[in-house]
């Protein structure tokens, strides 16, 4: 069985279409959760992170949600609004109780068949499945992620979804992570373990080193990548200490994905509190980053390959 997420209020839940090779990843906090997000990469797709701003109204949202499908997997949004109002979870605005659902996606639309994408009805398939188990690999949004794009896409091999929760004392902080860049993904020894590559015989390119080498002429790397990922803490934070913890937490993409935060990423990462344990903020945010980091890891190492993407366990490391 999964592991168990040691998280009160926390669900997970992914949907999926192996067929289009995309899917949707939810974290749902039906009791309100405050909230805080940092936008790293030059081409972002996100739904309501102008509301997350310190100085902004809302303080606690209902749900962060992952998606593929670039643009359009935004739609999946909508199936997230409609669980949660029919669970009576939201913002009470009198008529109704609206529900505050922030998110990002990323692009996955070659991997497979484009036209299957995260939408309304696969957002709101993601909530039912909800629970409280861990599951990595090439599931929700992870599923047709894919790394190491510097030279295409005949040289990328399969991203996922990675999770991890660390622990110490009572203080919980974890890491829900899409992987799907433009660079190689490193483990904590700085070893490449999956990236662009060539055949025969295997070897990887190293895409950071191939970039710098191209200064003059420059790269024309395929732009659809992203990685996306959600902080989760049950520390007491403040919005203006989630939008900071989401911050540090950039730094497990850095240790982990070289490179990172380029101008073909959308790199992004939310922070959600559920604001039970007192703790010092640079704690939290040194957690953070490592979870962030071993998230990163884990999805790419848990991956299966699909529609022609090797994964990490392909090559038999």
């Amino acid at each position: 069985m999964n592991e168990k997420i040691p998280m009160k209020g926390i669900k997970i839940g992914h949907s999926q279409s192996y067929e289009g090779a995309s899917g949707c990843t939810v974290i749902l906090c039906s009791d309100g959760a405050v909230a805080g997000v940092d936008v790293r990469g030059g081409a972002p797709g996100t739904r309501e992170t102008d509301l997350l701003d310190p100085v902004n109204m809302v303080e606690k949202i209902h749900a962060v949600f992952l998606a593929g499908g670039s643009a359009f997997g935004l739609d999946a949004a909508g199936g997230v609004m409609k669980y949660l109002e029919e669970n009576g979870i939201g913002f009470d605005a009198g008529v109704t109780k609206v529900p505050i659902v922030s998110g990002a996606v990323l692009f996955d639309l070659t991997c497979k068949d484009y036209k299957i994408r995260p939408d309304k009805e696969m957002g709101y398939e993601a909530c039912l499945n909800a629970g409280n188990f861990i599951e990595e690999g090439s599931i929700g949004a992870g599923t047709g992620a894919t790394v190491g794009k510097v030279f295409g896409m005949d040289k990328a091999m399969k991203g996922g979804l990675g999770e991890v929760f660390i622990q110490t004392g009572d203080l919980v902080v974890g890491a829900v992570v899409a992987v799907n860049c433009l660079g190689d993904v490193v483990d904590e020894e700085n070893r490449i373990i999956a990236g662009a590559y060539e055949k025969d015989p295997f070897r990887f390119i190293n895409s950071e080193q191939a970039i710098i080498d191209s200064y003059k002429d420059g790269l024309n790397p395929f732009s659809g990548n992203t990685t996306i990922g959600c902080v989760l803490t049950n520390a007491v934070l403040t919005k203006a200490q989630a939008k900071k913890t989401s911050s540090i937490a950039h730094n497990g993409y850095a240790r982990s994905i070289r490179p990172s935060h380029t101008m073909f990423d959308g790199d992004t990462i939310f922070t959600l509190s559920t604001g039970e344990v007192k703790a010092d903020i640079n704690v939290v945010g040194v957690l953070a980053a490592r979870a962030v980091q071993k998230a990163v890891i884990n999805g790419v190492m848990k991956a299966r390959g699909l529609a022609g993407f090797p994964s990490y366990s392909d090559i038999l490391f």
